[in-house]
């Protein structure tokens, strides 16, 4: 027994000991809770403004030739000369007489031809000369009645006259077959293909090369309907000197940047099947002189990208590019908290968005980058002034 108390003794205590403590904790106070606010986050802000704009849209397209033309021979024979000019990339004149075939034949042709017409005038002038004395004889022998034509030569002067129509048509078709062993067009142009040589015999219809005038170039742009939409251009368009939207074309070439000015002058009346898309012309004069940007040419095959301005001017909402979240939705600051906004969107460029709808001028936009955001989220603006003035103090 006593060996058993010796043993328990200590446990007992050990218990007793843990159960004051734990009263003790129980008996004492909490310590009281405080509840602190939520501290607005601190955002970048911009103001929204109400501006008249003039819309304008980005595209592409090659240069091409307003006309370009293959040059065929009109008639047959062998080449003897080719001029310079008929180089490709060649540049030439209306004047410029770019291939010239053997014209032998074509002067004799020329040559048998003018003695036909003079020997239809002899014929003709003879039997003028036979229907005047037929005619003097009937009013001096005959003197009654009404003659018939064969009586006066009539017929023989008419057969006259019709064979030396004849031999002068026979003359001018001559005299255009040996002008044609000249060949040029009626532009200001450049070679595109060369097909021919000295020596070589054509046909009537050989093709001899290709050849592009210079005075104006066309640049086919492809547009969307929304684009279509901010230019405010119609399907059909055409063009007038008060209406056409100007273009700037730009590329970079040998390194440098280069730009052009032209106009749009219509667009096409259909919508392509497989793209879906509808195209504007636009049109630039003298791609090779007076357009030219320091001296660099709106050359044909030059792919370039082009910005089309719109034609006329429309009221309409504008804030930094930063601003616009996902697709169309905005954060704007009221009264210290956020609202998420969803916005129309009329156009956007690198630095800004147009809209419509959605917001209102002079209200507060976020540019700062934010990850997680809720509605009635407790946030502080600053405005780039006031960020720019903070600075300055500093």
């Amino acid at each position: 027994m006593r060996k058993f108390l010796k043993f328990v003794a200590p446990i007992v205590v050990l218990i007793a000991g843990i159960g004051s403590i734990v009263a003790l904790g129980a008996a004492k106070e909490a310590p009281e809770k405080k509840e602190e606010a939520p501290r607005p986050v601190s955002l970048h802000v911009d103001e929204v403004r109400a501006e008249h704009v003039t819309l304008s849209v980005h595209t592409q397209g090659e240069v091409s030739p307003k006309t370009e033309i293959d040059l065929v021979s009109q008639v047959s024979g062998r080449i003897v000369s080719i001029s310079e000019s008929f180089a490709v990339g060649a540049s030439f004149g209306p004047d410029t007489t770019l291939i010239k075939i053997e014209d032998s034949d074509y002067t004799l042709a020329v040559t048998s031809a003018e003695a036909r017409v003079a020997e239809a005038n002899v014929r003709l002038e003879k039997e003028l000369a036979d229907a005047r004395i037929k005619r003097k004889q009937w009013q001096d022998w005959v003197q009654d009645g009404t003659p018939t034509p064969l009586a006066l030569n009539a017929p023989q002067v008419a057969e006259a006259q019709a064979k030396l129509r004849a031999a002068e048509a026979d003359l001018e078709k001559a005299k255009l077959a040996l002008s044609r062993t000249k060949i040029h067009v009626p532009f200001h142009g450049r070679v595109l293909e060369r097909k021919a040589g000295v020596g070589q015999f054509v046909n009537i219809g050989a093709s001899l090369g290709r050849v592009f005038a210079t005075d104006k170039v066309e640049i086919r742009l492809p547009l969307t309907d929304s684009q279509l939409a901010e230019l405010n251009l119609p399907i059909g368009f055409v063009a007038t000197t008060d209406n056409a939207p100007s273009v700037t074309l730009k590329a970079t070439i040998g390194g440098k940047f280069h730009t052009w000015k032209g106009r749009i002058v219509r667009t096409h009346a259909s919508v392509d099947q497989q793209t879906r898309l509808m195209y504007a012309v636009a049109e630039v004069i003298d791609p090779y002189g007076t357009a030219s940007s320091h001296g660099m040419p709106l050359a044909v095959g030059l792919f370039v990208s082009a910005e089309v301005d719109g034609v006329q001017s429309q009221q309409a909402l504008v804030m930094p590019r930063d601003a616009l979240r996902n697709k169309d939705k905005v954060y704007v600051i009221k009264d210290d908290k956020l609202e998420i906004r969803t916005v129309s969107i009329l156009s956007t460029t690198v630095d800004q968005v147009i809209v419509t709808m959605g917001v209102e001028a002079g209200e507060k936009v976020v540019t700062s980058p934010v990850q997680s955001v809720y509605d009635g989220m407790a946030v502080q603006a600053i405005t780039r002034s006031a960020q720019n003035l903070d600075s300055v103090s500093r």
